[in-house]
């Protein structure tokens, strides 16, 4: 039992992340029904697909991430393509926590200690990066405590900041920013990225409660995610910012905000662990790179991308989400089929191809929205 709670914490912790702070903001954009119809699709797609890549990793006695085990069935040219979208993802993702998570660290500690937001995003990543440095065992402690202190948080939120929700800001719709939600939405649910860690945390146990943890585990993010445009986008409307936490003040005052202002801490913190760790192994792991080396790149990379001046987030994690992960998608599902042919000798059901389809259009959703909606 102890096992499935580390691996579930871990799991959640890193899906619940930057994401969160942009979904009030596309809800405001697009409307609450767009948002809600977007989550009900997702959550089972995203569901569907991480309980095929748990169900290969199982079976595999490797320690590879998807890289890996996409070169062990299906080729060094499929490997050497799913690793430049494995690390175009989690980069991606990286980059959106430095962001976010520098910029909440500054606006809590600045008017105390004064300093910059790179300062800060600098003490953010380098706390982070010390703890990638030490591994699995450091973090899995850390994720127990701060998912804890997080949904405690978010229960204060709710009592904070019910008494300005407005049933009226969930009715109107804005056809025009249809697509807009699809990249960000799924960015907010998917933790493909750590099945292998999570494989890992239950040991013996894996094979009876992964398929758990990844259930319930993406369901408690989407049930978390609409019941935070809840509070947020019920309490600002039309005032929602990008990163949701600073429309507040003008409804909330400002002894909400400081609570905001932790809340988005330990949210970009937990992520930006897990994440920076699973980076780190897939190079380790998959490309066989000195672990130095592998936590080296995964660690400042994001730095660099930050301080090259990548720092609009929705974009950031709407196009992770539709581009990135959505090519994720379709390559789990390809090796899903390679996999069952290899070692069961049996076809994947036809019905599966659906959810390659389905990324497709929505990468095409999402191009569509950034170049002639937005």
């Amino acid at each position: 039992m102890w096992n499935f709670i580390k691996a579930l914490s871990i799991f959640v912790g890193t899906i619940i992340g930057v994401g969160i702070f942009g979904l009030p903001y596309v809800t405001m954009q697009a409307g609450f029904p767009v948002v809600l119809f977007y989550f009900l699709m997702l959550t089972g797609v995203a569901i569907a697909i991480h309980l095929m890549y748990g169900e290969i990793s199982l079976a595999t006695k490797s320690l590879h991430r998807l890289p890996g085990l996409v070169g062990e069935y299906m080729g060094p040219r499929w490997k050497n393509f799913t690793l430049w979208i494995f690390m175009l993802g989690l980069l991606g993702a990286l980059l959106a926590y430095l962001i976010v998570g520098g910029k909440f660290l500054n606006l809590f500690f600045s008017p105390y200690f004064g300093g910059s937001e790179a300062i800060y995003t600098l003490i953010f990543w380098a706390i982070g990066t010390l703890l990638i440095f030490q591994g699995i065992r450091s973090i899995a402690i850390i994720e127990i405590t701060l998912l804890l202190v997080f949904f405690g948080l978010l229960a204060l939120f709710f009592v904070k900041t019910t008494p300005f929700i407005a049933v009226d800001n969930f009715q109107n719709i804005d056809w025009k920013f249809f697509a807009l939600p699809y990249g960000v939405v799924l960015f907010s649910l998917w933790g493909s990225d750590m099945i292998p860690e999570v494989k890992e945390v239950l040991g013996k146990d894996g094979r009876a409660m992964l398929k758990w943890v990844l259930i319930s585990g993406i369901s408690l993010a989407a049930l978390t995610y609409l019941f935070f445009i809840y509070i947020i986008f019920g309490a600002t409307g039309s005032q929602t910012s990008k990163e949701a936490i600073a429309g507040l003040v003008q409804v909330a005052g400002n002894g909400i905000i400081r609570t905001g202002f932790i809340f988005g801490i330990i949210t970009c913190f937990t992520s930006f662990l897990t994440l920076g760790l699973t980076l780190k192994k897939g190079l380790w792991y998959d490309q066989g790179l000195n672990p130095h080396l592998s936590w080296f790149i995964a660690c400042f990379l994001p730095l660099f991308l930050f301080f090259a001046g990548l720092r609009a987030f929705i974009d950031i994690i709407g196009l992770t989400g539709a581009v990135a992960i959505g090519l994720v998608g379709i390559i789990i599902v390809l090796l899903y089929k390679k996999f069952l042919w290899v070692e069961f000798n049996r076809k994947m059901n036809p019905f599966f191809y659906f959810f390659g389809l389905f990324f497709v259009i929505g990468i095409f959703l999402e191009i569509f929205y950034f170049v002639y909606a937005k």
